[in-house]
C-alpha cells in the first residue's frame, strides 16, 4: 500500500513541479474578465501567453499583452475570497499554473506605442497616429471609434502605451493620462504576450500580431542633437 501511495505522491509532485517550470519560463494561462478586447477576445475566454516576449524576444506594435496593474487601474468591487481548503487548493493550482490567473491584478490590452513613440489622436473619429503615420487597426471592434478622444503622448523609455480593441468600452491608457505615468505602463509589468485562445473550444484560435513589416507603425526617430 505504501508503495502505491508513494508512487502517487511522486507523480503528483512531479506534475506540480513541471507545471511551475512551464509557468515560470514558458507559458501561463489567464482568463478574460471583460469586453474591453472584443472582438479579438471575449469575456470568459481562456488564453495562453508566452513568457518569451518580453524577454529573449522584443515587444512589437500590435502585440496583445497581459500586465500587472500599474497604478490601481482595476477598481473592482471587492469579491469574497475562498476560505479553508478551497483557498489553499486555489492558491496551489494558480501558483503552479494549473488554474488560470484571474483578473485580480492583471489586465490585457494591445500595444499601440513602444518606448520613444509619439502617439497622437487629432479628434475622436480620427485614426491613431504613431510617429506621424496613421495606422490601419483592423483589429478594432466594428462600430467603435479608433481614438475616442484627442490626445498626444510621447512614450517614455521603459514604458508602453496600450489600448483595448473595443475602444468604446476600454479603460486603457487614454483613461489614465492624468495619473502618474501619464497613462503609460512599465514594460517591467508585462507578464507575457498572448498567442492563443484555448477555451472554450468554440473560440479556439491563434492570436498573432496583425502587422507585417510593411504595415507596422514606423519606429521612433532618435534625435542626433
Amino acid at each position: 500500500m505504501w508503495l502505491g501511495v508513494r508512487e502517487i505522491l511522486i507523480i503528483t509532485v512531479s506534475a506540480l513541479l513541471l507545471s511551475l517550470i512551464i509557468k515560470t519560463f514558458f507559458f501561463q494561462s489567464f482568463w478574460i474578465p471583460s469586453a474591453s478586447m472584443e472582438d479579438t477576445l471575449v469575456d470568459g475566454d481562456r488564453i495562453l501567453v508566452t513568457k518569451w516576449r518580453p524577454g529573449p524576444l522584443e515587444l512589437r506594435h500590435g502585440d496583445v499583452v497581459v500586465f500587472k496593474d500599474p497604478n490601481n487601474w482595476l477598481q473592482h468591487d471587492p469579491t469574497e475570497d475562498p476560505t479553508g481548503i478551497h483557498k489553499v487548493g486555489n492558491e496551489i493550482l494558480t501558483f503552479t499554473g494549473l488554474l488560470p490567473e484571474d483578473a485580480g491584478e492583471h489586465l490585457i490590452k494591445r500595444i499601440v506605442g513602444l518606448p520613444g513613440d509619439t502617439v497622437v489622436c487629432t479628434d475622436a473619429d480620427a485614426q491613431v497616429q504613431v510617429n506621424g503615420v496613421a495606422i490601419d487597426e483592423t483589429y478594432i471592434k466594428p462600430g467603435t471609434q479608433a481614438c475616442g478622444r484627442e490626445f498626444e503622448v510621447t512614450v517614455p523609455e521603459g514604458y508602453l502605451w496600450v489600448m483595448g480593441d473595443n475602444r468604446d468600452n476600454s479603460a486603457d491608457s487614454r483613461s489614465h493620462m492624468g495619473e502618474p505615468g501619464g497613462g503609460t505602463i512599465p514594460v517591467a509589468n508585462v507578464v507575457g504576450t498572448t498567442f492563443a485562445v484555448v477555451w472554450p473550444l468554440s473560440h479556439w484560435t491563434g492570436v498573432g500580431n496583425p502587422f507585417t513589416e510593411d504595415t507596422a507603425p514606423p519606429a521612433a526617430t532618435t534625435s542626433t542633437e
